[in-house]
């Protein structure tokens, strides 16, 4: 099998993983291992990064543009919107730079990898019977408190195998919110996130 087919299958895999409750990073480094495929570089890496990010940008540009433009031009629920995203990302800003290079050695371990995805998902099945009946419908009506704390659940995904949206929405539902506002949440979420963590990845390893 070339390494196009195999770019390919990977893409598919990152494709169908990113945005479910499981690591697509995860499944990403398994196939790859189990294929063989040798990643050329960390550019194949960044490519992929950028491609999901991107699509979450086109699958929510309206909401995302008339956030930013709300909160520039005064409107307060655009601002609340825009503040509790940022609020979520900074624990992820803070706790990735500082472990960056441990998070980098565990990457490395497919078995380590392959043993957190199972107690994740029984992580989940535990989450899903603890949680109550929802009390919080929109993103607006979160507060400073309660997106610190999914942010801070955001951060639990730095292990490897543990999926980011699987966090955080989960994190999300054990507070009270709602099903479809925390998965939404959650993609917000993951345009500042994986943006900086490109852009990091790109600053500390990838040699111009």
């Amino acid at each position: 099998m070339n390494d196009f087919l195999l770019a390919l299958i990977l893409g598919i895999v990152e494709g169908l993983t990113e945005f479910l409750p499981v690591s697509s990073t995860g499944h990403l480094i398994l196939v790859g291992d189990i294929l063989g495929f040798q990643f050329p570089g960390k550019t194949f890496e960044i490519v992929i990064q950028l491609g999901a990010i991107l699509a979450v940008c086109v699958a929510y540009w309206k909401r995302l543009w008339g956030a930013v433009a709300g909160s520039l031009t005064g409107d307060l629920s655009s601002r609340r919107f825009v503040t509790y995203i940022l609020a979520a990302f900074l624990p992820a800003m803070i706790i990735g730079a500082g472990a960056y290079k441990y998070i980098r050695q565990l990457l490395d371990s497919p078995f380590t990898i392959a043993v957190v995805l199972i107690l994740g998902g029984i992580a989940i099945l535990v989450i899903e019977r603890l949680i109550k009946r929802p009390r919080l419908h929109r993103i607006e009506d979160f507060g400073l408190p309660m997106a610190l704390k999914i942010g801070l659940f955001q951060c639990v995904s730095m292990i490897p195998g543990v999926s980011r949206s699987g966090a955080t929405i989960m994190g999300a539902l054990l507070m009270g919110v709602e099903r479809k506002v925390a998965a939404e949440f959650s993609f917000f979420l993951a345009v500042p996130t994986m943006t900086a963590a490109t852009a990091y990845k790109i600053y500390k390893d990838w040699a111009l």
